[in-house]
């Protein structure tokens, strides 16, 4: 018997309700108290058949409810995973690291790249920056509970920064250090598919629907200094942003 099945209890085979809804709530319920806990893995289907004595049927049904509620997540070739979604409000500016210690869980970052260098002329349009004025480029995975969240690639005005080496872990509070940092932001979302190159940093799959943020951060003073480009695993992001009437 796991650990998974113990924590929740038999199936009572008396019961009016179906099998496969007994463990669908049982599974719903561990997920909601937390004994399952995000980006969990889920016994092999055949386990949990044997553990609860249902066919894989049975428990292929259950599951296939939580898959369609979005509580479960099936990763081809890896098995099933509570999905690890997190609710970012579009309208605040705030930076990864404040969004994943608001929910309690620990942010980090593996360095893809970090350089100094001149605005591309895409850069120069989108900062309104004249061509050949210093930036400085960071490109990083963020992780969440060691757990792939996104893939961020951001160019700052080296003018904002002390140096390249300024940044440790969190750019915002780099650039907050240096009195510079983004007091407001345009913003774009769209759908993109993941590249096998972006799938496999994000352990994901090639062609797999990803949320890419666009962001164009401006300074008090109005100066555009900050343009990041984010790409989210479409399975662990919601956006969400508060509307009201026009008056």
């Amino acid at each position: 018997m796991t650990q998974l099945s113990h924590a929740l209890g038999k199936l009572d085979e008396k019961s009016s309700l179906p099998l496969y809804q007994q463990l669908q709530r049982a599974l719903r319920q561990a997920i909601e108290s937390r004994v399952l806990g995000p980006d969990d893995a889920l016994p092999p289907e055949r386990d949990l058949a044997l553990d609860f004595s249902v066919s894989r049927i049975t428990v292929r049904k259950a599951i296939d409810g939580l898959v369609s509620e979005g509580m479960l997540v099936r990763r081809q070739g890896s098995g099933t995973f509570v999905c690890a979604r997190v609710e970012k409000n579009f309208s605040k500016l705030t930076s990864f690291s404040e969004d994943m210690r608001a929910r309690g869980r620990n942010p980090r970052s593996v360095w893809l790249r970090k350089s100094a260098g001149t605005v591309s002329p895409e850069e120069a349009l989108t900062l309104r920056a004249s061509p050949g004025t210093p930036v400085y480029r960071f490109h990083r995975i963020r992780f969440a509970d060691d757990a792939p969240m996104a893939l961020e690639y951001a160019t700052i005005l080296a003018e904002c920064l002390p140096s390249l080496e300024a940044v440790e872990s969190s750019l915002y509070a780099a650039l907050e250090r240096a009195g510079n940092r983004p007091v407001r932001a345009l913003q774009r979302l769209r759908a993109v598919l993941f590249t096998a190159e972006q799938a496999q940093l994000l352990h994901a799959q090639e062609k797999d629907p990803g949320l890419l943020v666009e962001r164009l951060g401006f300074l008090k003073d109005g100066r555009a200094a900050e343009f990041t480009q984010s790409y989210y695993r479409g399975d662990t992001y919601d956006f969400v942003a508060e509307l009201s009437i026009a008056t």
